[in-house]
C-alpha cells in the first residue's frame, strides 16, 4: 500500500513542532539565571539563623538576670539600677548589704569565665570584636564550642557584677551561630560571611530590641568606611525572626522609658552640636582609659586567662567605696549606681529622672560622677579581658553624659523647652556611633528606642560631628578602613583591577574558528563542531557579516540527545542571542558577561559588529592570578 505525500504532512509537522519545543527549551534553559531560587535559599537560611539567635540570646538574657539575683541582690544586698524594660523577673527582697562580698564578686565570676575561655580565647573581651575578625580574616568560620562558652562565661562575668553589656556576647553569638548554620549547609565562604553577619544582627536585635537599627550596625559595623551591602536583606530578616522569638517569650516593649514625644525645636540645634563635641571628648577619653587597661594587662606576668579576675578585683575594690558612700544619700545602703553589671538603669536615670534623684547641679554632679566611675569600671573589665560587652556601657556613657549636658543647660539657660531625656538618648547615639563609626546605625537605634523619630534631626547633627571627630579612633581593633582592606573582598579588588585592562588588549587573535550562516543545516553545524578543537561558542552571522547569535555546547548536546531534529533545525533555530563583548570594554565587564550567561567563551567584536577575536575563561583567569600576585597583566600569545 502506498502513502500519498500528503498523508505524511501531518505527521513532519508535529515532527517539527515537537523540534521547535525541545529547541526552545534548550534556549531557555541556556539564557535564564535562576536568582530567586538563590534569594529563598539565603532567606530561609537567614530565618533559620534568626530562629536559633533568638533563642540563644533569649536563654542568655534570663540566665545573666537570675544569676545577678541571686549573687548580687540576694546574696550580696546590692540593689541594682535598672532601665524598665530590664524587669523580667520578681523583685527581690532587702537584703542587708555584704560590701565584703560585692568587692570579691566580679573577681570570682571573671575568674571562672576566664577558665571557661581556655578551651576558646577568642571568647574573652566584648566579643565584637571577634566575630568582626571572623568575617574578614577566617572567612566566616567560628568554631562549634564558641556560642554555648561565651554565653557561659558572659553569664557568669555580668551575673557576679562585671561591667559590660549583653549586647557584644549576643553580637558573637550570634554571628557564631550563622557561621556554624553555614557549615553545616556547606555553602560558599561569601554565604557563611553573610550569615555571620545575619546572626550578628539577629543576637543584637534579640536581646536590644531594635531589629532595623540591629540590622543595619551589622552591615555597617564590618567597616569604618563601608557597608556590606549584600547582607542587608538577610540581617533585616534574620533581626525580625530574632526580635519576634524574644518579644514572644518576654513580651514587647522597648529597652528604656522615655517621654511620650521630643519636639524638635531648631534653636536647639547649636546645643546638640555642642552635645556631639563634648561626648566626642568623653568618647576619646573613655578609649584612651581602655587601651591603657589593656596595655597594662598584657604585662601583667600570669596566664591570659587569669588576667580578668584581676580587672575584677580592682573593680570590687574601686566600686564598693563609692556605693558606700553615694548610696544611703539615696535612700538605701547598698543601692547600686549603675557600676556593676550593664549599667542601664543608670541611662534610665539621665532620660527619666528618678523620685530619688536630686535636682539642681546636685544631679549634674552625680552624673558627672556616674559616667566617670562608669568609664573606669568597663575599661578593668573589658580591657582585662572580661567577658562582656562594650556596646551596652558605651550607650550608657553617652546617655550619662548626654544627660548631665541637658541639665546644664536647662539650669544655665532657663529654657523650659529643654529636655534632659532628649539629650541622653542623643549622647547615646552620639558616642557609639562616632567611636564605633556606625553613625547611621545608632541614629536609627536611638529612634527606635524612644518610639519615634522626634529625634531624627538632633541625631544627624550630632553623630555626623562625632563621627568626623572620632574618625581615626576605633572601638573596634578588627575594623578594615574599607572593603578594599578586607580579604573577604580581594575578589572584588581584583575586578577592580580587571576594570582597568581592555578586551583588545588581551584577547585571543590570529587563531582559526569556525562561523556560520543561518541557513546552515544542523547535521553541518554537528560535523563541523565535532572537527573543530578549541571553541565553545560558535558564532551565527547575518549576510553582512555581523555577528546575530551564537550556538553553544549545551544546545548542541541537546540536539544530538534527539537525532530527528538535525533532519529539520537549521542555525537559526540552534542560536541565542549573541554572547559578545566590544573589544574596548574591561575585562570585569567580560566576566560579568561571563557569569551571567554561564558561559566559558565571549566572542570580542568592533564597534562595527565584526568580529576581532575571542577571550576565554582561562585568559581571565591568568589576569586574575597575575592581578593576585602582582604582576603586570601581559598580552596573550596567539596560538
Amino acid at each position: 500500500m502506498t502513502t500519498s505525500p500528503t498523508e505524511l504532512q501531518p505527521d513532519t509537522g508535529r515532527d517539527e513542532t515537537r523540534m521547535r519545543s525541545v529547541l526552545r527549551r534548550a534556549v531557555l534553559a541556556a539564557r535564564s539565571p535562576i536568582p530567586v531560587q538563590l534569594l529563598g535559599r539565603t532567606l530561609l537560611r537567614a530565618a533559620l539563623v534568626g530562629v536559633a539567635a533568638g533563642l540563644i540570646g533569649s536563654i542568655f538574657f534570663f540566665g545573666v538576670e537570675v544569676v545577678q539575683k541571686f549573687v548580687l541582690e540576694r546574696l550580696c544586698g546590692y540593689v541594682p539600677l535598672r532601665a524598665e524594660g530590664e524587669r523580667i523577673t520578681g523583685e527581690v527582697g532587702l537584703t542587708p548589704f555584704r560590701w565584703w562580698l560585692v568587692w570579691l564578686m566580679p573577681a570570682l565570676g571573671a575568674l571562672g569565665a576566664g577558665l571557661l575561655s581556655r578551651s576558646a580565647p577568642e571568647t574573652r573581651g566584648g566579643g565584637a570584636d571577634a566575630i568582626i575578625e571572623a568575617f574578614h580574616s577566617r572567612r566566616g568560620y567560628v568554631r562549634r564550642r564558641v556560642p554555648l562558652l561565651k554565653a557561659l562565661a558572659s553569664i557568669l562575668t555580668l551575673g557576679f557584677g562585671g561591667s559590660g553589656g549583653r549586647e557584644g556576647p549576643t553580637m558573637q553569638m550570634g554571628g557564631a551561630i550563622g557561621s556554624i548554620i553555614g557549615q553545616y549547609l556547606r555553602v560558599t565562604d561569601r554565604e557563611r560571611r553573610i550569615l555571620l553577619v545575619a546572626g550578628l544582627a539577629a543576637g543584637m536585635a534579640a536581646v536590644f530590641r531594635t531589629p532595623l537599627g540591629a540590622a543595619l550596625l551589622a552591615v555597617e559595623v564590618l567597616h569604618r568606611d563601608d557597608f556590606e551591602t549584600e547582607a542587608l536583606v538577610p540581617s533585616v530578616l534574620a533581626s525580625v525572626v530574632a526580635y519576634s522569638v524574644f518579644v514572644s517569650i518576654f513580651g514587647e516593649s522597648t529597652l528604656f522609658a522615655h517621654a511620650a514625644k521630643y519636639p524638635f525645636y531648631p534653636v536647639h540645634l547649636p546645643l546638640y552640636a555642642l552635645l556631639a563635641v563634648v561626648v566626642s571628648l568623653v568618647a576619646s577619653a573613655f578609649l584612651t582609659i581602655l587601651r591603657g587597661v589593656q596595655s597594662a594587662t598584657k604585662r601583667i606576668p600570669i596566664a591570659d586567662w587569669a588576667k580578668p579576675a584581676v580587672g575584677g578585683l580592682v573593680l570590687g575594690v574601686a566600686a564598693v567605696p563609692i556605693v558606700m558612700i553615694v548610696g544611703p544619700q539615696l535612700g538605701h545602703e547598698g543601692m547600686g549606681l549603675g557600676i556593676l553589671g550593664g549599667g542601664y538603669g543608670a541611662a534610665q536615670v539621665a532620660i527619666t529622672g528618678a523620685s530619688w534623684f536630686p535636682g539642681g547641679w546636685r544631679g549634674v554632679e552625680l552624673l558627672s560622677l556616674l559616667g566617670c566611675a562608669k568609664i573606669i569600671a568597663t575599661s578593668l573589665t573589658v580591657g582585662s579581658g572580661g567577658s562582656a560587652g562594650d556596646f551596652g556601657p558605651s550607650l550608657v556613657i553617652g546617655g550619662i553624659f548626654g544627660g548631665a549636658f541637658g541639665r546644664t543647660a536647662q539650669l544655665l539657660l532657663h529654657d523650659p523647652r529643654i529636655d534632659p531625656g532628649a539629650f541622653a538618648l542623643v549622647g547615646m547615639g552620639t558616642l557609639y556611633g562616632g567611636l564605633a563609626h556606625v553613625p547611621i546605625a545608632s541614629l536609627v537605634m536611638v529612634c527606635e528606642l524612644a518610639g519615634s523619630y522626634d529625634l531624627l534631626v538632633p541625631l544627624m547633627l550630632a553623630t555626623g560631628i562625632s563621627f568626623i571627630a572620632l574618625r581615626h579612633r576605633s572601638l573596634y581593633h578588627a575594623q578594615r578602613p574599607s572593603w578594599r582592606e578586607s580579604p573577604a573582598h580581594h575578589d572584588e579588588f581584583v575586578n577592580d583591577v580587571l576594570r582597568d585592562i581592555r578586551v583588545g588588549d588581551v584577547l585571543v587573535k590570529d587563531r582559526p574558528f569556525v562561523v556560520f550562516a543561518r541557513a546552515t543545516p544542523a547535521v553541518e553545524v554537528i560535523h563541523r563542531v565535532a572537527a573543530g578543537g578549541w571553541q565553545d561558542v560558535f558564532p551565527v552571522l547575518s549576510e553582512d557579516k555581523n555577528v546575530v547569535g551564537v550556538i553553544t555546547t549545551e544546545i548542541l548536546r541537546t540536539v544530538m540527545q534527539e537525532p530527528e531534529i538535525s533532519a529539520f533545525a537549521i542555525a537559526d533555530d540552534l542560536m541565542v542571542p549573541p554572547i559578545v563583548v566590544g573589544e574596548g570594554e574591561d575585562v570585569n565587564a567580560a566576566l560579568e558577561i561571563l557569569l551571567l550567561h554561564g558561559a566559558r567563551e565571549l566572542v570580542v567584536v568592533d564597534d562595527e559588529g565584526r568580529i576581532v577575536g575571542f577571550l576565554d575563561e582561562a585568559e581571565i583567569t591568568r589576569l586574575y592570578r597575575e592581578a593576585t600576585h602582582g604582576a603586570s597583566p601581559s598580552t596573550p600569545k596567539a596560538s
